[in-house]
């Protein structure tokens, strides 16, 4: 499989599917995701410290969930896809705007997840 193949494969992947698949490598070479980030961090100090943490936060988005729409019983149907939670859990989240849906992610997943949730009529913000 060629470098362009296993590309092509992630992007055709939903949310979950990437999710489980970044444990699954996490688990079979016994690294952490985030592991590059600390170690990035870790030895600036100094005024120079501020500049590379503000462009760390810039990867890591958080997806608000401002408004439910009309179609409200569809929005706690895909925020149960994209967070696993219960139906209950999901009822009150969607209930109770605004509210984080989903923190610390990709830009491109947050994307994702805007995207998902917009296509049923909710209103998404990203911060």
């Amino acid at each position: 499989m060629t470098k362009e193949e296993i590309i092509e494969a992630i992007e055709k992947m939903t949310v979950l599917e990437l999710a489980e698949l970044v444990k699954a490598l996490e688990e079979k070479f016994g690294v952490s995701a985030a592991m590059p980030v600390a170690q990035v961090a870790a030895p600036v100090a100094g005024p120079q410290a501020a500049a590379p943490a503000q462009e760390e936060e810039k990867t890591e988005f958080d997806v608000i969930l401002k408004s439910a729409g009309p179609q409200k019983l569809q929005v706690i149907k895909e925020v149960r896809a994209i967070t696993g939670l219960g139906l209950k859990e999901a009822k009150d989240l969607v209930d109770n705007p605004p509210k984080p849906i989903k923190e610390g992610v990709s830009k491109k997943e947050a994307e994702e997840i805007k995207a998902k949730l917009e296509a049923v009529g909710a209103e998404v913000e990203i911060k």
